[in-house]
């Protein structure tokens, strides 16, 4: 059945979708991100709708936590039912997307690359994959801690130095300032390296996968025995940079935000 034959109800719901989606958009627009949230009438412009209607919209949005309304500005911005949607689908999401620029990445530099997530204190590995495209399963779920590789500080960023005391002080193991400085480091270089912290005779770096918001979530690691790979530190760091971006890209970050 298409559209133009199917029932005047299931048409009408049908547009009525699309209206809200439009709203969603608008709220999720560069200039929502800049200003913090956008005010109904400002977001009736951005829609070509009549305040009123987007206003009602906006309430039922908002009854349902799609989005939420500040109650001192009174502006508009998407709220903590949608977030949480996402959130629950962005690591099989972030897998999917990963996989394929993995295999080009381990193709080009000859390593095995890892698609890796901060959990507390540890660093766990999602995906593995060789530089002869196959997927090494035994790295996959296993964890080690973040201050031992250079995916910890590439997870951390934005951490600041009384959150890394809050989650690490109590640990001996690591100098919290040494770990602030690697990320500081690694913000800057745009990538992080390990020098056989995590194991004797293996060097790696990583770079951060971002969502649409900005947020790291994930990092892209390659590691290698220093006698092969200590050379070509940098090199790799750019690669696992450019091919994060991609990965990046695909979740929706756009860097100009």
């Amino acid at each position: 059945m298409n559209e133009a034959n199917a029932p005047r109800s299931v048409r009408s719901q049908g547009h009525g979708l699309r209206r809200d989606v439009d709203l969603l958009e608008a709220l999720g627009s560069p200039e929502a991100h800049r200003t913090g949230g956008l005010g109904v009438v400002r977001i009736a412009q951005l829609v070509g709708r009549d305040k009123s209607q987007v206003s009602r919209a906006l309430k039922a949005l908002a009854d349902e936590g799609i989005v939420e309304r500040d109650p001192d500005s009174l502006e508009y911005r998407l709220g903590w039912r949608l977030f949480s949607l996402v959130a629950r689908t962005s690591e099989s999401r972030v897998v999917r997307v990963a996989g394929p620029v993995m295999h080009r990445l381990a193709a080009d530099l000859e390593e095995t690359t890892h698609l890796c997530v901060l959990h507390d204190r540890e660093v766990r590995t999602l995906l593995s994959v060789s530089g002869h495209s196959y997927r090494l399963r035994e790295w996959e779920g296993r964890g080690c801690s973040a201050w031992i590789t250079s995916a910890g500080p590439v997870l951390l960023e934005g951490a600041s130095p009384d959150e890394l005391y809050v989650r690490f002080g109590a640990t001996e193991e690591v100098s919290v300032p040494d770990l602030w400085s690697r990320i500081r480091r690694a913000e800057a270089e745009g990538f992080a390296r390990e020098v056989e912290e995590f194991e004797p005779g293996l060097v790696g770096v990583s770079a951060a996968v971002r969502d649409f918001r900005g947020r790291v979530v994930a990092a892209l690691n390659v590691t290698a025995p220093a006698e092969r790979f200590a050379a070509r530190l940098d090199h790799a760091g750019r690669a696992a940079a450019a091919a994060a971006a991609k990965v990046s890209a695909q979740l929706g970050w756009e860097p100009r935000q």
